[in-house]
């Protein structure tokens, strides 16, 4: 090779060093990975020609499925988000109604006396309107609302009204109620909870809202509560956040009339709901 102006057999002895190299690179990436690209890095190899080309994105099919796994994950991610969003809007609501309603009837007096009990509930708000002997929300063992009762219903009513609940009504009575054969306890409390439905219709809710009355006479004491304790004198009012969403919407307002706050009722008589015609008591189920 002497003057022949040769020597390039280095080079070739260099590029198949480089090609060695690069070989053993890429065995040392692929030996890293996961089991997946090493399925798919087999497959590519055992058919070169098609496997990588069936692929609509990227070389490898991991790619394709990394791609649609992360995007599954962030969607789902967004998804949980605006959940909890809705549901911190939803709790701020309900929590805000039942301070209005706790100023509207000043309950910061002992529980055995305060004339409504208000807990939140996982979709809206659960009111107990005791009707106590020192405040009556019924007359005697009737059905027929008290003035202190009369407006006690109002009240509910431009709550209701104003936030666009669902409602349903319970009436319920104390255990050993001294009654007659002909009207039990059964009918006492179905009619109580008619009355407060025809009540809440008179004063502002539509009644279309009205889910259901019923009577349950004393088959559901309060919680820790003896079956014939005056606590279980009741009508339990279940409000519900009637829209999709969990929260009240902007279109939950647009019904919303100028009506202010009712006005505690004097020693007249007030205008009770029977002073326009009755709707049709066709939610009242009696057990």
């Amino acid at each position: 090779m002497a003057g022949g102006g040769g020597g390039g057999a280095w080079k070739v002895a260099y590029a198949d060093f480089v090609t060695a190299m690069m070989a053993l690179f890429m065995v040392l990436w692929i030996s890293a990975q996961d089991k997946k690209i090493l399925i798919s890095t087999s497959k590519y190899f055992q058919n070169p020609f098609r496997s990588a080309l069936e692929e609509k994105s990227g070389v490898m099919p991991f790619n394709r499925d990394s791609t649609t796994s992360s995007r599954s994950a962030e969607e789902d991610s967004g998804s949980e988000a605006a959940g909890s969003k809705e549901k911190l809007l939803k709790l701020a609501v309900l929590n805000s109604v039942a301070a209005d309603i706790a100023k509207m009837f000043s309950l910061d007096q002992p529980t055995d006396k305060a004339p409504i009990d208000v807990q939140i509930t996982s979709d809206g708000l659960r009111l107990s309107v005791f009707n106590r002997a020192q405040k009556p929300v019924f007359k005697g063992k009737t059905s027929e609302l008290t003035d202190w009762g009369v407006f006690l219903m109002q009240s509910l009513a431009w709550v209701i009204d104003r936030h666009k609940f669902n409602v349903a009504i319970d009436g319920h009575t104390q255990a050993g109620l001294q009654l007659t054969a002909e009207y039990s306890a059964w009918e006492l409390s179905a009619d109580r909870a008619n009355a407060a439905r025809k009540a809440l219709v008179f004063y502002a809710v539509d009644a279309t809202r009205i889910e259901r009355v019923s009577g349950l006479a004393d088959t559901q004491p309060m919680p820790d509560t003896e079956a014939d304790a005056e606590a279980n004198q009741r009508v339990t009012v279940s409000l519900r956040i009637a829209n999709k969403n969990g929260g009240v919407t902007s279109g939950a307002r647009e019904k919303e009339s100028p009506a202010t706050a009712p006005v505690r009722p004097q020693t007249s008589e007030p205008p009770g709901p029977a002073a326009r015609q009755d709707p049709s008591p066709a939610g009242v189920s009696r057990k």
